[in-house]
């Protein structure tokens, strides 16, 4: 998994517009880079709710949010719509960053096991460092517990 400390892994991607999203198009803002399983299932509109609420907040603290999932831009754009959710989707069907940030993990339910995103969120800095990776997360209070992150960043010289 990309650790905190170390450069955050380069990538270019598709939103939910088809349009193309680069990291490297965030230099000088912080950069909240949230890992999720699957659109339109309970815990993944739940966290995005959480996070598309809490967007003016991150705002005030000079971040954006971006989603990745495996899933296709089709149903981003439907996630999207159906919840009116106003921050980036991003597309990796490929699974290519998905691996590139460690998250592709060997998951169970049910006794069965399977590979599968693990849920997680990073902190990227506004040179594209890890500063916070939050593995395995809750969705309850994760978007505020992401914004004391940021508040602490803030403390940073």
């Amino acid at each position: 998994m990309s650790t905190t400390g170390k450069k955050a892994p380069e990538f270019s991607l598709p939103d939910s517009e088809g349009q193309t999203v680069r990291l490297k198009d965030f230099r000088g803002k912080k950069v909240v880079l949230y890992f999720y399983p699957k659109d339109q299932t309970p815990g993944c509109t739940k966290e995005a709710c959480s996070f598309n609420d809490s967007l003016a907040e991150y705002r005030k603290r000079g971040a954006v949010v971006l989603g990745v999932s495996a899933d296709s831009v089709e149903s981003h754009s439907k996630f999207s719509r159906a919840y009116g959710l106003t921050f980036p989707l991003l597309s990796d069907g490929e699974k290519k960053v998905i691996k590139a940030y460690g998250v592709w993990k060997k998951k169970s339910l049910y006794g069965r096991e399977f590979m599968g995103i693990e849920r997680t969120t990073f902190v990227i800095d506004e040179q594209g460092i890890i500063r916070a990776v939050f593995p395995r997360v809750r969705v309850d209070g994760h978007a505020e517990a992401v914004l004391n992150v940021l508040d602490g960043l803030e403390k940073i010289p």
